[in-house]
């Protein structure tokens, strides 16, 4: 099954964030550059479910526990959680992922990529989903999903910032002929920096 082109262009982008040179010398390993910086960010987010057209309007939240704030690249583990809130007619997806985030700052911006790992649930809408060519029908499926995206936050203060998402996800599915489906999702919200002490943008 090809990727969607929009989750190439994401693809590409992750790759472009990653490969951001470090053009600058790293820091002294003082107690400051050695915190730990948390966030949270929550938001709506549009998912696009890869099964027949669905769509879901979702809620997703997480929060991210940053590394070496004060370096050019901030290493972070991420959790998020998204919940559909408007199933659309086909399926609905909810899921847990976790794993690792890199961000760069850049004056107001701090643009990132990340990979995420985690459970998924997807819920069959109008009594469930044929299995091609099976009379089996699911109304409930689990898997393990697989998650690359990448956006950024824009500040308007040292500690509130709107946040940009894109995410593209794998599934294992029971309904499709492939055994597994692309899922994307686009978040609108907002994140908050807890900051230990003055750290400039």
């Amino acid at each position: 099954m090809d990727l969607p082109r929009a989750s190439r262009l994401l693809i590409l982008f992750t790759l472009c964030a990653l490969a951001a040179p470090l053009h600058a010398a790293a820091q002294g390993g003082s107690t400051a550059s050695r915190r730990i910086t948390p966030s949270v960010f929550a938001g709506i987010t549009g998912v696009e479910t890869g099964l027949d057209a669905g769509r879901n309007v979702s809620l997703t939240a997480g929060v991210d526990f940053d590394f070496l704030p004060d370096h050019i690249l901030h290493p972070a583990i991420e959790y998020r959680g998204t919940y559909a809130i408007a199933k659309g007619q086909v399926d609905s997806l909810k899921t847990n992922l976790a794993g690792l985030k890199i961000s760069r700052p850049f004056r107001r911006f701090r643009p990132y990529a990340d990979f995420l790992a985690g459970r998924g649930e997807t819920t069959y809408a109008n009594g469930g989903y044929q299995v091609p060519g099976k009379l089996v029908f699911y109304t409930l499926s689990s898997s393990n999903v697989f998650s690359l995206g990448g956006g950024t936050d824009v500040f308007a203060t040292g500690h509130l910032a709107l946040k940009l998402d894109l995410q593209m996800q794998r599934y294992s599915s029971p309904v499709t002929t492939s055994g597994h489906v692309y899922s994307e999702t686009g978040t609108i919200g907002v994140a908050y920096v807890f900051h230990i002490g003055r750290r400039p943008l």
